[in-house]
């Protein structure tokens, strides 16, 4: 009897662990699930002005790229004018939550977006990267 005690506990053990795991992965969402939120799904061009910057937009597998014209001389400005993200000030200027439509909550998570220049990690937050004609940037959904 002992022994047929101990392994209906093992058996029930072992299924509320796999049903933790069901659970926990169904507040995930993926890639794909993500791009659903997305504002723009093609590579758009925006804006008006003499300068032209490209952003790329990088979620799961999928790339996109933003061709802003432009007359600013700050990336977040650009950014924030064409609508193409959102955030909120805090200590190091602003913290972006979310590009073309999409949400990294860090806090909820461990999402945010990283933002590169011509392939290397941006040292400068978005308010206060001054842009040039020409330049390229990518933004990039990334999870700890």
């Amino acid at each position: 009897k002992t022994k047929m005690k101990n392994t209906k506990k093992l058996v029930v053990g072992m299924m509320l662990c796999l049903m933790m795991v069901i659970f926990a992965g169904c507040g995930k969402k993926d890639a794909d699930d993500l791009w659903s939120d997305a504002v723009y799904t093609e590579d758009a061009e925006v804006g008006e002005g003499e300068k032209t910057v490209q952003v790329d937009f990088t979620l799961g597998e999928k790339k996109i790229t933003f061709t802003i014209h432009t007359d600013q001389d700050i990336l977040g400005d650009i950014l924030l004018e064409n609508e193409l993200i959102t955030g909120e000030e805090g200590p190091y200027g602003l913290y972006i939550k979310s590009v073309n439509g999409v949400q990294a909550d860090y806090d909820k998570d461990q999402a945010y977006w990283a933002v590169y220049q011509d392939g290397e990690y941006l040292m400068t937050g978005v308010d206060s990267t001054e842009i040039s004609d020409g330049d390229h940037y990518e933004f990039v959904y990334t999870k700890e």
